[in-house]
């Protein structure tokens, strides 16, 4: 290799020094002074390059001789050059002179200094056979160009075969073909790897016939040719390629035991630890019941191992036992549940599918553990509230009403209102034989209950709201295809939503629902009636005008089937086409119990007789035997929509191919001939499409291509130049405006990406003011024309003004929490930035039209100028006084402010004066900022009331509680009046204040007072005592004793609920003076339960409540029979006499009354619609009933029943009363309660 003069420098300790030889390749460069060594081949003593000398050979003429380290030398141009050396073991001139190649070893070096400037000289030892080539250029790209060029042309050409797996092939070719252009550029040599319909090792695409989850793994050849140092070199590349990708492995463990599944999951770090630190992936398919486990070879084989003996270990290891549990509380063992019972008992559940009848769960686990398990599994079944509501109706109305609230998302919209509530409905397998269809709500109660109200209402809303009419499944989508504006007019016009049944289900019902969510909907069943017939006439119609629909059976014998359905039912979706406007049943599926040798066909009379036909054809042909599985056609496409239909990773070729199963090729000449080097192509190009397979389906495949070919070839596109300033408000909060337009006109806009450079980059390069717009012609130009309209708009309202404002006015023009700067924006409609800059100046930018940042501008400029000079003040005030001086609601700030002249505005307070604010550490600093003078009298102002403060006594004094509302007053009455004539603060017990005020001066001598008795007055001495003075004044004399008469009266525990009237009696005694004292209160209550209804259904196991009913019920029982025995002892205390005999016969009278409650009454209404006009207003309904009936009336809040207690003639006068009050009223009256 050649030294340089700065590898000289080095050598003799210069190095810094400037090059005072540098390389001009000019004809006077120094000659050789001594030789140097070369590590590559042998020395060449007159390489100029190689040895270069430290002294010019002559000196020039007619220039003094310079010091090249003085100051005087003068710049010099200084060039870097690069040198590399390759070595052949053995040159190959049999090509040579052969098509204008060079003829011998020098012309071919000529021809390569030629061609890429560079030097070569060549050395051949001839005891070894190898010559080494010097190369030596300025350019290291020259210079690899050169040395693979000259090793192609002296190199032999050789093949090579690499068996690379299979898998690895994708990674070889790279994105797009990247990484196999890489190696081909860089090496110059050819790589072929085999189509992927070519046939390697016996087997299509090269995939062996081998279980799949076997090690070895089929290979594909990968050819390389070209000179043979280029061939091991691009070999090496390749096999470093595939190394990264044979080191990994994927396996999985199949058919894992349901019962066991669930503690395999439970030990995933168990399984991590078998890696041994190695990296895999575990992922687990619950439904398959199969565990995937991925990466590193070894650790894969440790990992599956693990997992299979752990298996095998339960296998044997676990037991069962089974249990009843009623179906509804299975859903509470499920999902998340299982995995938080193996965690607490070590143990799983099993439990039938939802829609298994049986009531059968099963729990496994070891033997020690099953006690734990079962009993972790009841808590978990009871662990929820369970309410299961019963739909109203027949069968049939009630399938009509799970139809809607399926196909609206209902369970999910109820869940979202109620939080922590599950809902679900009957499965879709049981509904067709379920005899009565419920919703299940799970939660907790009283979430529940807010949920079963919602039902409720939303029944009582579809109570007469719902239809079901027939049209044939076959035009369903012929129907909603040619209408569907037809549908949104429906919604429009008649409130009514329109279900037609999943495809798949071939079902004829179709659904009409006067939608109870509209909020123009109205309660009127015969408005609602109404509306469901005119669409209902309006649908059939268009059934009628749809097509003409025929059934028609055909015979061909079963052995004849599979000719016709075709591989995974390819044929039968080439004959059915893309509309799928047919219903082809063959064999049993056709419903004939006689024979299977037939084949139903319905739909459209056209469509039924040509399927007809071509399915007699097939048969035809399969019974001759035909070979029709090689038909095969051949047809052209421009080249450029080949892409477009193959599709991304081939998705758009192989969907075809799977439904037809054809083989589709396209064979494309022009890339072949780049390939070879000629890369000009015709501007309209073909591409060859051949397809081969049963002739039906090659047809068939044919049509969809080349219908896809004429949607493409109406495809253009179009570039509109539009400022980028306009960009966002085009696209729209989301892209929701972009897309809107995309939607409707059936295009692609692709924005420019905003990059932060002068032009935002995309995959289509568009320029910082292009938008690109995509699709058919006609589309195309209509978004045209509405984005060019919108672009109009956002030049009128996207207007921009930037002005400056002093830093100090930011606060003030933002407003407490943004408020000022919110609302400005609101008024101006406009859209505000601000941006602080480094100094004391601020940047605005306001966007909007032209009158509104105007206006806004306007707006924060008056702001700013209100805000003078501003200075900043520090007052320190002890913490204990900081509530005080701020007050109630922050009153006594406002008041303070108000007396020093400040702004009576609230936004323009915010900031004057700031304390510190919880939650920050504690400071007496309080802060304040604003206009000099007021700053300044606010400061004054301060300190006199710090002042005041710090003088500031507490002061104790004892008020018996029993006076301290008087005291108070009515809303405090009483007390601020002391407060304000006195000037002292003071504090009741229980008061928020009271703890926070301190203790009393005088507490020594209050230490025997009770602390409810004990009153604390703060404020200037002379103020508190002036107050303890008046508030001694004001209390009365205690009052004389209250036990100085008393009686003993015998109550009988089972009329006790009755005489008390939930407390009313007791408040009653205590107005004439009496207090009473209970021997023993009764334990049962006061109203026998309600008997069960007929049909009514339980919530969970030890809850019988039900509130879905469908009709009025009503049920009578003996009042006492049950009552508790016993009696309990009154004694009446009394302050005089006469109280006490009132009270006597208050007690006496009561006992009577409760002797008449002989019976109790449940009325269930069938919701709680009329509740509000039973109650009346503030209860004078209820409360006339009582009256009028002498019946006792409880109307409750958890459900629609209604309990009377009285007689049996009271009983029936308050039912019938009660009816009246709940039938329904006239027109226009909705029950929203």
């Amino acid at each position: 290799m050649a030294l340089t003069a700065a590898d000289l420098q080095r050598r003799h300790e210069l190095e810094g020094a400037p090059d005072p030889f540098p390389a001009l390749g000019d004809s006077s460069a120094p000659a050789p002074a001594r030789p140097i060594g070369s590590p590559n081949g042998e020395l060449n003593t007159d390489s100029q390059e190689a040895f270069p000398s430290l002294a010019p050979s002559t000196a020039p003429a007619k220039q003094p001789a310079t010091s090249a380290w003085g100051a005087a030398a003068g710049p010099r141009i200084k060039t870097t050059t690069v040198s590399d050396s390759i070595t052949l073991s053995a040159i190959d001139l049999s090509t040579v002179g052969k098509d204008g190649k060079p003829t011998t070893l020098s012309e071919v070096m000529k021809q390569v200094m030629q061609k890429f400037k560079v030097k070569i000289d060549a050395s051949t030892n001839q005891r070894t056979k190898q010559t080494t080539f010097f190369l030596k250029s300025e350019s290291q790209k020259e210079l690899d160009k050169a040395k693979r060029s000259l090793t192609a042309l002296l190199s032999p050409v050789v093949s090579s075969v690499i068996n690379a797996p299979a898998s690895t092939i994708p990674t070889v070719i790279g994105p797009k073909g990247a990484t196999l252009k890489q190696i081909r550029d860089q090496t110059g040599v050819k790589v072929d790897i085999p189509r992927r319909d070519t046939e390697v090792n016996g087997k299509p695409n090269g995939h062996a016939a081998a279980a799949e989850d076997e090690d070895e793994e089929p290979t594909i050849p990968i050819t390389v040719t070209g000179p043979q140092p280029l061939v091991l070199e691009a070999q090496a590349m390749l096999n470093a390629i595939i190394a990264t990708k044979t080191s990994k492995a994927t396996q999985r463990v199949r058919d894992i035991p349901a019962h066991i599944l669930p503690f395999v999951k439970a030990r995933r770090e168990f399984f991590q630890q078998a890696a041994q630190g190695g990296e895999v992936s575990m992922n687990l398919n619950a439904a398959a019941r199969e565990i995937t486990v991925s990466g590193d070879r070894e650790a894969v084989i440790r990992v599956v191992e693990t997992i299979k003996s752990t298996i095998e270990s339960f296998r044997t290891g676990l037991t069962s036992f089974k249990i009843q549990l009623q179906k509804r509380q299975h859903r509470l063992l499920g999902g998340k549940a299982v995995d938080e019972i193996i965690a607490k008992s070590k143990c799983s559940v099993v439990i039938p599918a939802p829609e298994d009848p049986s009531e059968e769960v099963t729990v496994w686990g070891l033997g020690q553990d099953l006690a734990s398990g079962m009993q972790a599994v009841m808590e978990k079944a009871n662990s929820q509230y369970i309410h299961e509501f019963p739909l109203p109706g027949p069968i049939s109305l009630s399938r009509q009403y799970l139809t809607y609230m399926t196909r609206v998302g209902y369970p999910k919209t109820l869940s979202a209102a109620h939080p922590g509530v599950s809902v679900y409905t009957t499965p879709e397998a049981l509904v067709p034989k379920a005899q009565v269809l419920h919703v299940e709500l799970i939660g907790e109660k009283p979430a529940v209950d807010g949920a079963v109200r919602q039902v409720s209402e939303l029944m009582g809303k579809l109570i007469g709201a719902t239809k079901e009419i027939q049209i044939d499944w076959l035009l369903h989508r012929v129907i909603q295809g040619k209408n569907p504006k037809k549908f949104k007019q429906f919604h429009e016009a008649h409130n009514v939503r329109v279900f037609f049944p999943l495809e798949s289900a071939e079902q004829s019902s179709v659904l009409l629902v006067y939608d109870p969510t509209s909020p123009n909907a109205s309660p009127n069943p015969v408005e609602k009636g109404k509306h469901l017939e005119d669409v209902e006439a309006e649908l059939l119609k268009l059934a009628r005008d749809a097509a003409d629909v025929k059934s028609k059976t055909i015979s061909v014998e079963k052995r004849w089937h599979d000719a016709v359905v075709g591989q995974s039912g390819t044929t039968l979706n080439a004959i059915i086409g893309e509309d799928k406007t047919l219903s082809i049943k063959v064999g049993a599926d056709a419903g004939d119990a006689s024979t299977e040798d037939i084949i139903l066909i319905r739909g459209a009379s056209a469509d039924v007789e040509r399927a007809a036909k071509e399915i007699l054809q097939i048969v035809e042909n399969a019974k001759n035997d035909e070979i029709v599985n090689s038909y095969s056609t051949e047809f052209e496409i421009d080249r450029e929509y080949v892409g477009r239909i193959v599709g991304a990773g081939g998705a758009g070729v192989n969907r075809i191919r799977d439904l037809l199963g054809v083989k589709v090729d396209f064979n494309d000449e022009a890339d072949e001939k780049e390939k070879e080097g000629k890369k000009k192509k015709a501007a309209h190009s073909k591409a060859k499409v051949k397809i081969t397979g049963r002739k039906e389906n090659v047809e068939e495949a044919k049509k969809r291509i080349l219908s896809q070919v004429e949607r493409l070839a109406d495809e253009t596109s179009e570039i509109l130049k539009i400022p980028h300033q306009y960009h966002s408000g085009l696209i729209g909060s989301g892209g929701k405006y972009v897309l809107r337009l995309e939607e409707k006109y059936g295009v692609k806009i692709t924005f420019p990406r905003d990059t932060g450079d002068a032009d935002g980059k995309t995959r289509e390069n568009l320029k910082a003011d292009e938008v690109l717009v995509k699709g058919g012609r006609k589309g195309v130009a209509q978004a045209k024309s509405e984005l060019l309209e919108a672009v109009e708009f956002e030049k009128e309202n996207n207007n921009i003004v930037k002005f400056t404002v002093p830093t100090r006015a930011v606060a003030r023009i933002l407003g407490r929490g943004g408020a000022s700067i919110n609302e400005i924006k609101d008024a101006t409609d406009t859209q505000i930035d601000i941006e602080k800059g480094p100094d004391d100046v601020t940047h605005i930018q306001c966007r909007g039209t032209k009158k509104g940042i105007a206006a806004a501008k306007a707006s924060i400029l008056e702001i700013a100028n209100q805000v003078g000079e501003e200075i900043t003040a520090t007052v320190h005030i002890e913490p204990k006084y900081h509530r005080n001086i701020i007050g109630a609601g922050g009153q006594g700030l406002k008041d303070l402010i108000a007396r020093c002249g400040g702004p009576a505005d609230q936004k323009q307070q915010a900031g004057l004066i700031r304390f510190p604010r919880q939650g920050e550490a504690v400071s007496d600093e309080v802060l304040l900022r604003g206009d000099g003078k007021l700053v300044k009298k606010l400061q004054a102002e301060l300190e006199k009331i710090v002042a005041v403060l710090r003088d500031r006594v507490v002061l104790g004094v004892e008020i018996p509680a029993t006076q301290h509302r008087a005291l108070i007053g009515r809303g405090g009455a009483h007390l601020n009046d002391l407060q304000s004539r006195t000037g002292a603060q003071v504090q009741f017990p229980g008061s928020r204040s009271y703890n926070q005020t301190g203790e009393p001066e005088n507490a020594e001598e209050l230490k025997d007072v009770d602390p409810a008795n004990l009153v604390k007055v703060t404020g200037p001495r002379a103020a508190c005592e002036k107050a303890i003075e008046e508030l001694k004044a004001s209390v009365k004399p205690a009052a004389a004793a209250f036990e100085s008469v008393q009686a003993v009266v015998k109550v009988p525990l089972k009329y006790y609920h009755f005489v008390t009237q939930q407390g009313n009696l007791f408040r009653t005694l205590r107005s004439f003076g009496v207090h009473v004292e209970q021997s023993r209160q009764p334990t049962k209550p006061g109203v026998p339960p309600q008997p069960p209804r007929e049909g009514s259904t339980t919530a969970r196991i030890d809850d019988v409540e039900s509130t879905g009913t469908t009709e009025v019920q009503w049920q009578v029982v003996p009042n006492y029979e049950n009552a508790e025995d016993g009696e309990s002892e009154w004694t009446l205390k009394a302050r005089d006499q006469a109280g006490l005999e009132k009270a006597q016969k208050t007690i006496e009278e009561a006992i009577e009354h409760a002797k008449e409650m002989t019976h109790v009454g449940f009325l269930t209404l069938t919701d709680r619609s009329s509740f509000p006009r039973i109650v009346g207003a503030k209860g004078a309904n209820v409360a006339r009933l009582r009256a009028e009936s002498g019946a006792d009336i409880i109307v409750s809040r958890e459900n629609n029943t209604i309990v009377i207690i009285g007689s049996e003639s009271a009983l029936e006068t308050a039912k019938e009363a009660i009816l009246r009050m709940a039938a329904p009223r006239g027109r226009g009256r909705q029950n929203d309660y």
